[in-house]
């Protein structure tokens, strides 16, 4: 049985917890991470789900995403996160996220980083996921646009690929 912390709309930890799977209380929200890796080729790796996994299965997806069970912070989250999905070991404890998106049953913390990690060292995890690749924005434009990629805002995709260069909402030049 996996439980999630759950917390307020301002984000501070209520004490309380919840099973996966069950409804949310009124006014009660969880936290979910995700990863996306940037290579310095320019290109996003992402994976592909597992047919049987539920919400948007077989899709391709950014790196790595997931909740975080009770007990762990965003960073904790991610760290755990990346591992079981990719086999990759990263500290966070220096990153924060690039952001924060407020979703209806939560918060979503995504982190961007780099990192040139050949496909053939990875160590997919077979109940999450079943391939992964490198692709650029106009294969993830493509992916997206014949439904084969969870339906992301395309403006979403172009932040994490515009955030390999510059972090910050505007430009300085």
């Amino acid at each position: 049985m996996e439980l999630f912390d759950l917390y307020d709309d301002e984000r501070n930890f209520t004490g309380e917890t919840i099973e996966r799977g069950k409804p949310l209380p009124e006014s009660r929200y969880h936290l979910v991470i995700h990863i996306c890796i940037l290579g310095s080729d320019g290109k996003m790796l992402i994976q592909q789900r597992q047919p049987f996994k539920k919400g948007f299965p077989d899709k391709w997806d950014i790196s790595v995403g997931g909740s975080a069970v009770a007990g762990e912070n965003s960073r904790q989250a991610a760290s755990r996160e990346l591992y079981e999905e990719l086999g990759i070991r990263h500290d966070f404890s220096h990153d924060r996220p690039m952001l924060t998106v407020h979703f209806e049953r939560g918060f979503d913390d995504v982190y961007v980083i780099h990192k040139d990690i050949p496909i053939s060292e990875l160590k997919l995890q077979p109940e999450e996921v079943q391939a992964a690749k490198w692709a650029d924005r106009d294969e993830i434009y493509s992916l997206i646009d014949s439904g084969a990629f969870i339906p992301y805002y395309k403006s979403f995709i172009d932040m994490l690929f515009n955030y390999r260069i510059k972090r910050g909402n505007f430009s300085k030049e």
